[in-house]
């Protein structure tokens, strides 16, 4: 394989003899409709050119030294001779950055090298589209590490996600990456599977709003977005990654589709990438009526669908609904899969020689790939004056003639000179924490105000990885190369309290390891917290892949009780009598047994990036106001599972069952140093029509001494159903930020559209009956209610449907 490190590519490629003139071709100008060029491209294309077009290549991948960053990944990423495939042409470069460490610049050049090469080796000069992770940021070495996706939920903060993913697609774009693997739409429907920090949240509007938003950013500082994972991958039995996936249609059509439909249809996602789990028996991979008839048909997306790394030949080698290499291949592309990532293994000779036996249709192929050549076209990789210079080499005065210089001191002159991580970066991943912080529990001893002595106790209080989720560069990739420097400065949690109260004394115990389980520390913690003024209690867990951490890809729990023996700590701190805060630094909620009750405070801070730690401890001061509120139910018991607030009656505690799931902090839960009231609340209807729309409206006032943010939630409640509803479903909220004193009026204005579902026949409708419109303070604190009828006959709606409701704040000074 070749390495991207910026040094000369072994085997280099010099231009094909009877190369067509770029700037001579129909399809390089870039003035006509790009049907018509793409439909000229096509036209020159050899059988072996159209199939080059249809899969990526993982550059570095079988040969880096490092460990599996991707499931299968060394049984699968054969080696691959990129002279014998070049000449063909290569439709996608594989993560030239998130493979291995590598500086930003030398990354930059070393990926215009590979792309002049490309271009040079095949006759129609036609570029890669260059793909990265970037789901708490972009996952390259000494890039900005944002809060996980869990995070964003917490804020419940749609525009200032917009607001980074707009950042990250610059930083993307600024070195020559076209299209980033985010984000995750999978809804939780058990807290124990691994990938919870991946998502958004439990509920459905929640994920769907602050992904669309991720979106929207990504795509307007010209990237690609890729939605993932199509679709129930989260829904997989006991939690376990890569598990078999047994739903219903309401399920599927209620719960987990909805995000992907507003990220298509309001978000302007350009990719989908597919789950690859099975729906009942059916492989995502394999699944036409998903990928063709639902999301292309139906919703009308018009991009590419890439498969997940492996996920074509996992539809031979795990789902055995495929006998050879070219069976999977003829079913994906049946199914609507365009490109075969993250390496050529399906979609290369087994291909070929099934299309050349007839065995598999030519219109097949040309349908993916006139897919993938209309986004190459749009991305600009068609046109006659592209460049293999990205705007961050552009503005170091690298032009194209510089790339023929391919020795490594060239590499060493444009080394640290392209910073990924600026102080506007930090100062956003800073603004997103503290605004993700949740404060779930205080007695009042919540801010401290400068105590003489604190104790900070737990295995993440001094550790920079603690804030770091599976997908950050940090743990995804330099954790496997031993001796690498993290790339970026991450400061502790005993180095940010330190900063935050300079005039206390703070004294650290690690206590146990996340899940090691020992208590040989316990005397040393529990001795220094019986000495301390307040403790804070540093625990959770630690990120990683396919069971290097207790939480990320693979790193599913068999409860939610806390690893190792952090509880058995937690109870120890508590009997101390200390005032004790719990601060949990985790990819997923937890039972927190007696701390619940008995602690003085519960931060809860879901991975909360570089400037995590900083934030926490802003909302230890009170410097910080927390607006956060859970993504995510905390749940009483470690065994419940699986279980989510989105429950119909029969899912509820009951005096039939001694299971109680009833979860200790329920879903929007979250709290403030400052008080509001709510008052003046009224409904404006007391009937609408099956496609009219109500309205509710209330005043919101701060009562409290200090500036804060409410967050009002609004919520479904439909009583009588011709199918099983939840009892709460969140269909809208409203961030309102107020002084001390002020109020504001805040209205929802609800369309009849928001009330349906997937009825028994399978088709969307929205039917007449009552309706329960509620404001509040989380899933399991409603402060207002309001009945309306809907009345005419039941309507039939589809994608075109109404997704939000209308929200309009009016404020008011104090």
């Amino acid at each position: 394989m070749t390495a991207l490190d910026g040094t000369t590519p072994r085997g280099g490629v010099s231009a094909p003899e009877g190369a067509l003139q770029a700037t001579d071709a129909a399809w390089r100008d870039a003035s006509r409709p790009i049907d018509e060029r793409v439909a000229a491209l096509i036209a020159e294309m050899t059988l072996d050119e159209k199939l080059a077009q249809l899969y990526g290549v993982w550059v570095g991948a079988a040969d880096d030294g490092g460990g599996d960053v991707a499931p299968h990944q060394h049984d699968l990423n054969d080696d691959v001779d990129l002279d014998a495939l070049l000449p063909s042409g290569l439709g996608q470069v594989t993560r030239p950055f998130g493979t291995a460490p590598v500086d930003a610049a030398v990354g930059a050049l070393s990926l215009a090298r590979m792309q002049q090469r490309i271009i040079a080796a095949n006759r129609l000069g036609i570029p890669a589209v260059a793909h990265e992770e970037c789901l708490a940021g972009f996952a390259a070495w000494g890039a900005t590490a944002y809060p996980v996706p869990l995070s964003w939920g917490a804020s419940f903060d749609p525009a200032l996600v917009e607001r980074m993913a707009r950042r990250i697609g610059a930083d993307l774009r600024s070195v020559g990456v076209h299209q980033g693997l985010a984000p995750v739409l999978d809804v939780v429907r058990d807290a124990r599977w691994g990938r919870v920090e991946e998502t958004i949240g439990e509920d459905p509007y929640l994920v769907a709003t602050v992904g669309t938003a991720y979106v929207r950013g990504l795509e307007a500082s010209g990237v690609v977005a890729t939605l993932k994972h199509f679709v129930g991958y989260s829904a997989s039995k006991a939690g376990r990654n890569l598990a078999p996936v047994s739903i219903g249609p309401r399920e599927l059509g209620d719960v987990l589709l909805p995000p992907f439909e507003m990220a298509v249809r309001d978000g302007g996602a350009r990719s989908v990438m597919n789950s690859y789990s099975d729906l009942d028996g059916v492989p995502s991979a394999a699944d036409r009526w998903l990928l063709t008839e639902l999301l292309r048909e139906t919703w009308g997306f018009d991009g590419t669908v890439v498969a997940d790394y492996f996920a074509v030949a996992f539809l031979k080698l795990l789902h055995g609904v495929a006998d050879t290499w070219a069976d999977a291949a003829a079913a994906a592309l049946e199914a609507g899969i365009d490109v075969e990532l993250p390496t050529v293994k399906a979609f290369g000779e087994p291909l070929r020689a099934a299309v050349e036996v007839g065995a598999v249709p030519m219109d097949l192929v040309d349908t993916a790939l006139r897919r993938v050549l209309r986004q190459k076209a749009e991305l600009g990789l068609l046109d006659a004056d592209w460049s293999p210079i990205p705007p961050a080499l552009g503005r170091l005065g690298l032009a194209d003639a510089d790339l023929a210089e391919a020795d490594a001191a060239h590499a060493d002159r444009l080394r640290g000179r392209i910073d990924l991580d600026p102080p506007a970066n930090r100062a956003l991943a800073r603004e997103l924490a503290e605004r993700a912080v949740v404060l779930v529990r205080n007695d009042g001893t919540l801010p401290l105000a400068a105590p003489p002595v604190i104790a900070v106790i737990g295995p993440n209080a001094d550790d920079s990885y603690a804030m770091l989720g599976c997908y950050s560069f940090p743990t995804h990739v330099v954790t496997q190369h031993p001796g690498v420097e993290i790339g970026i400065r991450i400061p502790t949690l005993v180095e940010a309290l330190r900063a935050e109260f300079p005039g206390s004394e703070i004294r650290h115990a690690v206590g146990t390891s996340v899940d090691g389980g020992e208590t040989d520390g316990f005397a040393e913690a529990v001795g220094l917290a019986a000495s301390a003024d307040v403790v804070v209690l540093a625990f959770g867990d630690r990120a990683g892949l396919f069971g290097r951490g207790t939480s990320g890809e693979g790193c599913d729990a068999e409860s939610l009780a806390l690893p190792g023996a952090q509880q058995a700590l937690v109870d120890a701190v508590l009997d101390t009598g200390t005032p004790t805060v719990l601060t949990l630094l985790a990819g997923r909620p937890y039972t927190l047994g007696r701390a619940v009750s008995e602690s003085a405070g519960i931060l809860q801070a879901f991975f909360a990036g570089e400037e995590g730690a900083g934030a926490i401890a802003g909302v230890l001061s009170g410097r910080v106001n927390p607006s956060g509120r859970l993504p995510v139910s905390i749940p009483a018991s470690p065994g419940s599972q699986p279980t989510t607030y989105l429950a119909p009656p029969l899912a509820r505690a009951s005096d039939v069952s001694n299971v109680d799931p009833t979860a200790a902090f329920p879903f929007g839960h979250g709290l403030a140093y400052t008080s509001f009231e709510w008052s003046s609340f009224a409904g404006d209807e007391a009937s609408v029509a099956t496609d009219g729309a109500a309205t509710v409206r209330l005043r919101v006032r701060n009562a409290g001494d200090r500036a804060g943010v409410e967050i009002v939630q609004l919520y479904l409640h439909d009583p009588v159903a011709s199918v099983v509803r939840p009892v709460q479903r969140l269909i809208g909220f409203a961030r309102v930020a107020l002084e001390p004193g002020a109020a504001a009026d805040v209205a929802f204005t609800v369309p009849s559209d928001l009330a349906s579902f997937t009825s028994r026949s399978g088709e969307r409708i929205v039917e007449p009956g009552e309706l329960v419109l509620s404001v509040g303070r989380s899933s399991g604190d409603l402060v207002h209610a309001h009945t309306v009828r809907l009345a005419g006959a039941t309507r039939v709606v589809d994608h075109r449907r109404a997704l939000h409701p209308t929200v309009a704040i009016e404020r008011m000074s104090a």
